[in-house]
């Protein structure tokens, strides 16, 4: 191939930008505090509030991934929920814990976790931008 046409496909890859960071981190404070807010809701308007935190925790991941224009926005505010449920699933030494053992906190754990990987798949997938990259095209 000749230095004029460069292929898209082969590119060396970049470290992010700054502003691609900072969006990244924003994105998991906003999982930290979707996933905290959730475990509050949940169990206090069953099932209802259940229903609220896992539509609010596919609003930041989708959110995030159009954002970004990709698939690590929603990955980063999944792992911000994720780190924030396992964080309040610990029981202190005095006894008090968030998650009680019932049928709306497995919901809201496990349907979050299928929300998480639901919306990674369905994000756009970044890729080269411009003309269609088939041969033949």
């Amino acid at each position: 191939m000749s230095d004029r046409h460069p292929t898209p496909l082969a590119q060396p890859l970049r470290p992010p930008s700054a502003g691609r960071i900072a969006a990244y981190l924003g994105l998991f404070a906003l999982g930290l505090l979707v996933g905290a807010a959730g475990a509050l809701v949940q169990a206090a308007w069953f099932p209802g509030g259940l229903l609220l935190a896992l539509a609010a925790a596919a609003g930041a991941f989708l959110g995030g991934a159009w954002v970004t224009r990709g698939r690590a926005g929603a990955v980063a505010g999944a792992a911000g929920w994720l780190l924030s449920v396992i964080l309040l699933t610990a029981s202190r030494p005095e006894g008090d814990f968030l998650f009680a053992a019932g049928v709306g906190s497995y919901a809201y754990l496990l349907g979050g976790m299928a929300v998480a990987v639901i919306c990674a798949t369905l994000a756009p997938a970044r890729g080269p931008g411009g003309r269609s990259v088939r041969l033949g095209e």
